[in-house]
């Protein structure tokens, strides 16, 4: 370590490329606005751990902020975590914080015991390691009161960073649909060919409504038009034989064209907030999307097709392995789909973060055999009364975080700065 009193390091831990987007930007923003621009006092690096979800442009994107002194991608970070080198042999301040944005919980606990560093942990809506971990800032006020009551002195409420990414709002002149059918093949098989058969009826009923759907960043337009292919993708049998196919307009502006002749815009710039934020609804499957399209304050359906139960194999652990077996998984799988299909339903189950947060259904979320139509319909009653979309984002505003997080964030990592930890002699 660097034997220099006054001199810091902020260690960000992150890992996948929405974080280095969403949580990492608007974070070395702050930290830099305020513990000042003088390097030699005030050092920021970046780590990164590896994420099933990497595009392996995370580190170039990191290197790309200004406020980021150095930068160590993925592909070193195993060997860092137990044996304390990076692979150019980082010297480190003896005073420093490492913060939290993205990866396994545990690793800020390990590699802030061994710099002997405070440790901040950002938080969306889950806690852990509380009693090694110095602060928690967290989105929500909830999560603090989930917390031991022993360690919620550690816990503050900052808001949530996606909001402080959020384009200004615009102005919607326009009458587009998102479409977001999500990034891993069990999703896409079934969600693509629903959403281009939802977008031919909406088309139908409303013909100046525009698509567009943002391209997830580990995948090809080639691999994602595959799931439009009826001959790839025999789920289409299942879902009205409405196929897609990729075109270009010009060199650089892709479509998806449907069966029925309707033009999808792929959008391939990531992350896709400014173009997410001027959709009027958007058509999502289930997971983070829920999350980020509150923080736009876009209106969402939420879309859980069962059409065909058995390509959902997604499973973690026991239960994912056996539905992959060669000639058991099918029914296997056929068979678990089934039971949580009727548990889900029986149960109102909800899955959409906003309706989470709100402990209530301020958004659909539909489960099932669904139908182009009836999704059509709810889309198409929105435009018509734009009071109806008016009240569901005011409905978003009030459960999504509050503004401001990554400056309360930087906050909390200058308070624990200053605080006292005896450093050790190395």
């Amino acid at each position: 370590m660097g034997n220099n009193p006054d001199a810091i390091d902020i260690l960000i831990l992150s890992n996948g490329p929405g974080e280095i987007t969403t949580l990492v930007r608007p974070v070395v923003k702050a930290l830099r606005e305020k513990l000042g621009e003088e390097r030699e006092r005030v050092r920021i690096s970046a780590i990164l751990s590896p994420c099933p979800h990497s595009t392996g442009k995370e580190a170039e994107i990191a290197r790309s902020y200004p406020e980021i002194d150095r930068v160590q991608s993925s592909e070193y970070f195993w060997s860092f975590l137990w044996r304390g080198k990076t692979a150019e042999n980082w010297h480190w301040h003896q005073k420093g914080v490492v913060v939290f944005l993205g990866g396994d919980r545990i690793f800020p606990v390990i590699i802030g015991k061994r710099l002997n560093y405070r440790i901040v942990v950002y938080a969306e809506w889950s806690l852990q390691w509380e009693r090694w971990v110095d602060r928690f800032g967290v989105m929500q006020r909830d999560v603090c009161d989930r917390m031991a009551k022993k360690y919620r002195y550690k816990c503050s409420t900052v808001g949530d960073l996606m909001v402080d990414i959020a384009p200004a709002k615009v102005q919607q002149q326009e009458e587009l649909i998102g479409l977001m059918p999500g990034s891993k093949a069990m999703k896409l098989a079934q969600g693509l060919p629903l959403m281009c058969g939802i977008a031919e009826r909406l088309q139908q009923m409303r013909p100046r409504v525009r698509f567009v759907l943002p391209v997830a960043p580990t995948l090809t337009l080639e691999e994602l038009a595959k799931f439009g292919d009826a001959i790839a993708n025999p789920v289409i049998a299942k879902m009205n034989n409405v196929t897609a196919k990729l075109i270009f307009k010009g060199e650089d502006k892709p479509y998806l064209q449907t069966s029925g002749g309707v033009e999808i815009e792929l959008w391939r710039p990531f992350p896709a907030y400014d173009r997410l934020a001027r959709c009027q609804v958007c058509l999502t499957t289930i997971g983070a999307n829920t999350a980020q399209l509150t923080a736009l304050g876009v209106p969402m359906v939420v879309l859980l097709p069962t059409q065909q139960l058995d390509a959902m194999r997604a499973w973690d652990g026991l239960p994912g392995l056996l539905a992959n077996l060669p000639l058991v998984g099918t029914p296997f799988a056929y068979t678990m789909n089934g039971l949580m299909r009727y548990y889900v339903i029986k149960n109102n189950k909800r899955f959409a973060w906003p309706n989470i947060w709100a402990k209530r259904e301020i958004i659909p979320e539909l489960v099932g055999d669904l139908q182009f139509d009836e999704v059509a319909r709810i889309v198409f009653d929105w435009l018509e009364h734009p009071e109806k979309l008016e009240e569901i984002r005011e409905n978003l505003r009030q459960v999504r975080g509050e503004s401001g997080a990554a400056g309360k964030l930087a906050e909390l990592v200058a308070e624990e700065i200053h605080r006292d930890r005896s450093p050790k002699q190395t």
